[in-house]
């Protein structure tokens, strides 16, 4: 296991120097999901919560979350995102909403932070949306599936 990068070393927190870097085109990929009742999914498939159309506005969440990633994570970088794109699969077997997040740059870091911010808000704006008639959704299994670009590109195994 490598050193934790965010430390300086007298132990005080700092924003890594990415600046002797190169820039790469670098992706992330992330998921995660929410639970909730068969009737609260009902109403997502439908388009008719009372708030509006669920997905679309989660999608909107979600790729404002990507660009203010560095506005709520204190030392990640702010990056010049290329690509955000949020996608939600409905799983009536499991009574779940699938969000996936790729984000894209080009630049000298990479763009994961990006990608699970935009998974986590996405899912929270469906519960917002939805916690009127089911306060019992479950938000899980957030995880970064893949990064790429950069020295340390790989594919996340579950």
């Amino acid at each position: 296991m490598t050193e934790l990068t965010h430390f300086d070393a007298q132990g005080q927190a700092h924003m890594v120097d990415v600046g002797a870097k190169p820039n790469t085109h670098r992706i992330a990929i992330a998921e995660g999901f929410i639970t909730m009742q068969a009737a609260t999914l009902d109403i997502i498939a439908a388009g008719t919560a009372k708030k509006g159309d669920v997905l679309g506005i989660a999608r909107i969440a979600g790729i404002m979350a990507a660009k203010k990633t560095s506005e709520l994570i204190p030392l990640c970088h702010p990056i010049a995102l290329t690509k955000v794109a949020v996608d939600f699969e409905l799983l009536p077997e499991k009574s779940a909403v699938r969000c996936e997040v790729r984000t894209e740059t080009v630049g000298p870091t990479g763009v994961e932070m990006e990608a699970l911010t935009a998974v986590q808000v996405a899912l929270l704006t469906i519960y917002d949306m939805c916690k009127a008639v089911d306060k019992a959704m479950t938000i899980n299994d957030v995880i970064l599936l893949i990064k790429q670009g950069g020295k340390s590109a790989s594919a996340i195994s579950k």
